[in-house]
């Protein structure tokens, strides 16, 4: 009973923790820190492409990510039993993996903000074009180029230990290959815009993380 009691405990904490951190994450990653730089800059920080390139499509899709995401932490606080249960992967789940997965999450969060705001003004949505931007390498650049989508890929395999259900891991392995494509992206016109400078900083820092 006690082991029962306590299920039940973690299960309607992670039910309320799951919907309020994504709705924390993206309110204040994506809208706070956006509205923040457009101030700065007087423009929209947001300027992935809504046309019909594929480029467009890597934007629209990261869109229908996050829409499925939302609708399906909503599902979790709403029906948690159904949902907690529905296509769940037969994997041992004793305490200590869920506490750290929810640690990765917090810690992921953190991560992503400070990288933003060290990014200062030169922080944006997708691929600007029209301006050009300083290439920032202090702070948690210097370990990761792409500090902020390492933040959201973490925050993503936190989501699956805390809910290790083949619709978790498909947010995972779905979003993790969109967040490649764009990297990709990025760094191909960051290499066209600083040349050499970028060059040297590909060959101190690695892709996602530095580990030494």
């Amino acid at each position: 009973m006690k082991f029962v009691r306590n299920y039940n405990h973690m299960t309607d904490f992670i039910r309320f923790f799951i919907p309020f951190y994504f709705i924390l994450f993206f309110t204040v990653s994506f809208v706070g820190i956006s509205y923040k730089v457009a101030k700065q800059i007087g423009k929209n920080p947001d300027v992935l492409p809504k046309d019909d390139s594929a480029y467009g499509l890597v934007g629209f899709y990261f869109k229908l990510i996050l829409s499925a995401l939302f609708i399906y932490t909503m599902l979790l606080l709403l029906f948690p039993e159904d949902i907690f249960s529905a296509f769940k992967i037969n994997i041992p789940e004793p305490d200590a993996v869920k506490y750290s997965g929810l640690a990765i999450m917090i810690l992921a969060l953190i991560w992503v903000i400070t990288a933003q705001l060290q990014m200062k003004n030169s922080w944006r949505i997708g691929i600007d074009s029209t301006t050009k931007t300083d290439l920032v390498t202090r702070g948690l650049f210097r370990f990761s180029r792409n500090p902020i989508f390492l933040g959201m890929t973490m925050s993503l395999f936190g989501f699956f230990l805390v809910v290790p259900t083949v619709i978790a891991f498909s947010f995972l392995i779905i979003g993790g290959m969109l967040m490649q494509i764009q990297i990709r992206l990025e760094e191909e016109y960051l290499q066209k815009e600083h040349g050499e400078i970028y060059t040297a900083y590909k060959k101190r820092v690695k892709r996602m993380l530095n580990l030494y």
